[in-house]
């Protein structure tokens, strides 16, 4: 055989090499990429606006090929309390939300808050699908929030998430601006400028377009009636010209006549 006859069978043999290694090199950075991409993260419904309310997601990935996720606990940040957490009820999944008395009381709406949210636990009951979240899939858990700070940008919610096989991992990390993200890090909601239509916003802006009704429709009123006093003035006016006209009239006839008259007398008396 010449050895142009046996360079297309070196050459092929060379590729396969070359095409193993890039898959399985491929394939290793998939799994290193895996788990850092797959943990907890939560995220608003429109904007987290500071001074207001939100509703937010939790997102729960399962990282593992062999366990259901079966539980997940969500801890609140005591620093900057929540008096109001509505849970929205997920189909197999049972929530409690627990509370916990605040070391400086809260003012909202102009009642007095002691106690806020601490913590809101998910626990998987069953469903058409099995319990908990199975292997390759993820679950949301939707909150309504509020009244979110004014005196930060972002909120970190530490979370612990159970396996049916007793792991539990904790993403309690908290991220730092400029640095790699932590194996484990927390959810992390960013908080966006307030804005004049927050909770009670609409009400305040309803009650002000009605004052500015009102007194639209009083300037109308009093403009109105304004016309009519100058009406009835330029009328009562017109009324009084009209008969001085006719008194002078009056006058100068009369002068006229009795002048007639007297000229009338001396022509008969000639």
């Amino acid at each position: 055989m010449s050895a142009f006859s046996a360079f297309p069978a070196f050459a092929a043999k060379n590729v396969a090499r070359v095409s193993v290694a890039g898959g399985i090199a491929a394939t290793t950075l998939l799994l290193l990429a895996g788990p850092a991409s797959a943990h907890v993260s939560v995220q608003p419904q429109g904007e987290a606006a500071k001074g207001g309310y939100a509703t937010i997601n939790f997102k729960v990935p399962n990282e593992r090929d062999d366990a259901s996720t079966t539980k997940v606990e969500v801890n609140f940040p005591a620093e900057h309390p929540l008096a109001s957490v509505m849970p929205q009820p997920v189909s197999g999944w049972k929530v409690d939300v627990t509370k916990s008395k605040l070391a400086e009381p809260l003012k909202m709406h102009g009642s007095t808050i002691t106690e806020a949210v601490s913590k809101v636990t998910w626990t998987a009951t069953g469903g058409r699908t099995g319990p908990g979240i199975a292997s390759g899939e993820f679950q949301q858990f939707p909150l309504s929030v509020g009244q979110l700070p004014e005196d930060t940008d972002q909120l970190l919610f530490k979370t612990l998430q159970t396996y049916d096989n007793k792991d539990v991992v904790r993403w309690i990390e908290a991220p730092k601006e400029g640095e790699e993200e932590p194996e484990s890090p927390a959810p992390v909601l960013k908080l966006t400028a307030a804005t004049d239509d927050e909770h009670g916003g609409a009400a305040d802006s309803a009650t002000a377009g009605a004052a500015g009704a009102a007194s639209k429709q009083d300037g109308a009123q009093d403009g109105a009636k304004s016309g009519d006093t100058k009406s009835e003035t330029a009328s009562a006016s017109g009324s009084d010209t009209t008969a001085r006209v006719l008194g002078i009239a009056g006058i100068v006839v009369g002068a006229a006549g009795v002048t007639f008259g007297i000229l009338a007398g001396r022509r008969r008396t000639a």
